[in-house]
């Protein structure tokens, strides 16, 4: 009896040892995601509440526009890396060499990105670099801060 109960613990992909692992994994995840999701609503309303003072501070709407501009261009930053993180959970590369490149792909993808977002809201849509490029900043501390106060605050 105890030897097929061995033949048959050989045969399993995950040995009993190792399996309550997957549960605590599989909750890891489900928070990273939940925290995501509320650091881009923070992004969100950072971003509403800094133009709606930008509009009631500075005047023309061209200046607040801009600041939605730049903290719009940190949200599409956020998402895009939220999403990467979902598919790279959801499609795990076997290889650590494959990881690697995935992972240098993904950086190099938001950088083009965000360059492009804001290299377009100065030359296309000519709007305030000052102001784009603070909503953008702005984005991306509550982005930091968001990040590292949701996930140490929910232990």
């Amino acid at each position: 009896m105890s030897k097929e109960l061995g033949d048959l613990q050989q045969q399993c992909l995950t040995p009993p040892g190792n399996a309550a692992i997957i549960p605590a994994l599989l909750d890891v995840e489900a928070k990273e995601r939940k925290i995501a999701r509320q650091v881009i609503l923070l992004q969100m309303l950072a971003t509403l509440f800094g133009a709606s003072i930008a509009y009631s501070i500075k005047g023309p709407p061209q200046f607040a526009i801009a600041v939605l501009s730049g903290g719009g261009i940190s949200i599409v930053n956020g998402v895009l890396l939220a999403w990467r993180m979902v598919r790279a959970a959801t499609h795990p590369a076997h290889e650590a060499h494959h990881q690697l490149r995935l992972m240098y792909f993904y950086a190099t993808e938001r950088f083009l990105v965000v360059v492009a977002l804001l290299c377009l809201s100065i030359v296309v849509l000519k709007l305030s670099p000052l102001a784009l490029l603070g909503g953008f900043v702005m984005g991306q501390a509550v982005f930091l801060a968001g990040r590292f106060i949701l996930s140490s605050f929910r232990l």
